[in-house]
């Protein structure tokens, strides 16, 4: 069993690198109401490759320059039906990806999704943060030490 001494404290917006999809540095929104974590993509496109389903799709990996879109791909792990924070019910491809905060680095799953009205491309949902933070809303950036 995980005790609490034994978790780092986050605050609600943290930095992360998701390195199997080159991304850096990317302001993540920490949201204990979320169970899946989500990421911002464009131009979802499914296909097959030695006989499973993967998907094809468009990020920004750079935050502050929105024009620069990078195509990546993926195995889908899944689809999972998710309701947003509008109450929107929708059906999300679901894809593994690893994870690095503060030189913690771990395996999470990653809904796929259309997140441009919202303030940050991704959320940190409670399976990925089971057994390692406990989340200090009132602060930011206090795993990652940000100004």
């Amino acid at each position: 069993m995980t005790t609490a001494s034994n978790k780092r404290v986050v605050g609600a917006i943290e930095l992360c690198d998701l390195p199997f999809l080159s991304i850096s540095d990317l302001n993540v929104r920490v949201d204990t109401g979320a169970a899946t974590s989500s990421l911002h993509v464009d131009n979802l496109e499914e296909f097959e490759q030695d006989g499973e389903l993967w998907i094809r799709f468009d990020i920004h990996p750079d935050i502050h320059n929105v024009d620069k879109v990078v195509r990546r791909e993926a195995p889908v792990a899944g689809k999972k039906r998710v309701k947003s924070s509008t109450a929107t019910r929708e059906r999300r491809y679901v894809i593994n990806t690893s994870i690095i905060m503060q030189n913690e680095h771990w395996e999470i799953q990653l809904t796929l999704t259309d997140r441009s009205e919202m303030t940050y491309l991704m959320l940190l949902g409670r399976e990925a943060m089971n057994g390692r933070f406990i989340v200090d809303p009132e602060f930011e950036y206090l795993l990652t030490g940000k100004d």
